[in-house]
């Protein structure tokens, strides 16, 4: 299952119903989930600059304000580092990206990522090529490997969906630290990507249970 690094991928829902049911071995409260959600949707992406460059555009905004200005930017065929460097501010702002996302989408061209190269680096090394890109953090960085690339150990422990997920998975009191589910889920490795789809589904369990009713 992995490049020439030896790093565990999921490519497949074969590969994830393999490492699920690795993980259960190793935390058996994860079958229930398992039972209810079935097998999750990968949600695989292309990956490249622009989708790099659509997860900076989302940052901070809702789907609905994300999606519309990446539609513009789209259109305008302005989702390229060649047709951006092309471009100047003024046009970007019209396009409805704020100046800090301007200067976050100027520093991702300026590192000149070789993107298919990353298919062979270490999670450590992708993590450390991404975050040099200002304004792209741990969590865009591993959000990039799990569903560009495919890594199979990457657990967000900064997602507020997991962290309240592992609450209730684990009967936690207070909401964990990501230091703490950092300890907390060592020893899911190599298949806490896996993890992190099942807590992703459970989160939506755990929204519709505890609706009020109208």
């Amino acid at each position: 299952m992995g490049g020439l690094c030896m790093v565990l991928t999921l490519n497949s829902p074969e590969d994830l119903v393999t490492q699920i049911e690795q993980l259960i071995l190793i935390e058996p409260r994860f079958s229930l989930i398992y039972a209810r959600a079935g097998v999750p949707d990968l949600r695989r992406q292309k990956g490249g600059f622009s989708q790099l460059m659509r997860a900076i555009v989302g940052q901070q905004l809702s789907v609905a304000a994300a999606n519309s200005i990446w539609a513009k930017l789209d259109q305008s065929k302005l989702t390229s580092a060649h047709t951006i460097k092309q471009a100047t501010d003024d046009t970007l702002r019209d396009h409805g990206l704020s100046k800090q996302k301007i200067r976050y989408i100027r520093s991702l061209i300026a590192h000149d990522i070789d993107f298919d190269s990353l298919e062979q680096l270490p999670d450590d090394e992708v993590i450390k090529t991404l975050t040099a890109v200002t304004g792209v953090g741990v969590w865009t960085a591993e959000m990039y490997m799990l569903f560009s690339l495919g890594r199979a150990d990457i657990l967000a422990v900064d997602d507020l969906a997991v962290k309240v997920s592992i609450m209730d998975l684990l009967n936690l009191t207070t909401r964990p630290t990501a230091k703490q589910l950092t300890t907390l889920t060592s020893h899911w490795s190599p298949y806490r990507s896996a993890a992190s789809f099942l807590l992703w589904e459970h989160y939506g369990w755990l929204k519709e249970r505890d609706a009020v009713p109208m």
